[in-house]
């Protein structure tokens, strides 16, 4: 199959940026130490709050950011200013990459087109494009169709602007975000498991890698 692909499109903030121990830093720069909840039970409730706000219809990511840290801080009775919950979406840029990111797109750059489809507008993607090693052929961001992942926007544009389908495989982390959809459009979804996580979604994926650079040890 992958004689016939000649795009790879990506999810960015959690696939080849370490979006959670951005928003484990975030979190503790602004709520500081919390008694008796985790970072990772911290981090559970703020995805679960953010895929609410999401799902509300669009609005800017700087937006969702803000409500959804205020409904984490209402969850657990935390009292926080309004300029510490305007600024949590200044961190967005100084979030990293893993480890192997550049390398592996930097070897996959030599075969495919890359793409990137992500929950995040133009601004704040623009920070972030400046610790990535390689030029992306193009960009689709939630800003660019009004709709967050799961819904089908970035896909619909994708297949629109980039296809045809059969040349297409998006890679990601996120089942929820990124398999599901990819599924439902019949685009081969290539699962980055950075987590060890089950597939409890029962998402069909093409292949399962434990990081980006394995991905690029297989097809390149």
């Amino acid at each position: 199959m992958w004689d016939q692909i000649n795009t790879l499109t990506f999810d960015c903030y959690g696939t080849l940026i370490d979006w959670q121990r951005g928003v484990e830093t975030a979190f503790g720069e602004v709520f500081g130490d919390i008694s008796g909840v985790s970072p990772k039970a911290l981090l559970d409730i703020y995805m679960a709050e953010e895929a609410v706000v999401e799902a509300q219809g669009y609005r800017s990511y700087r937006e969702v950011v803000v409500e959804a840290f205020e409904r984490v801080a209402h969850r657990l009775s935390i009292d926080i200013q309004a300029s510490d919950v305007h600024r949590l979406s200044d961190f967005v840029p100084t979030w990293t990459p893993f480890a192997d990111t550049n390398e592996a797109l930097k070897r996959l750059k030599a075969r495919f087109r890359l793409g990137i489809l992500s929950n995040i507008d133009r601004e704040l993607f623009a920070g972030t494009a400046k610790h990535f090693e390689v030029d992306f052929d193009f960009i689709i961001t939630a800003e660019d169709v009004k709709s967050y992942k799961p819904a089908n926007g970035h896909f619909d544009r994708l297949l629109a602007e980039h296809g045809p389908q059969t040349s297409i495989v998006h890679v990601a982390q996120s089942l929820m975000h990124d398999g599901i959809p990819a599924n439902e459009l019949g685009i081969a979804y290539v699962w980055i498991n950075r987590y060890n996580h089950d597939n409890d979604l029962q998402v069909t994926a093409m292949a399962e890698y434990p990081t980006l650079i394995a991905l690029a040890d297989e097809v390149c």
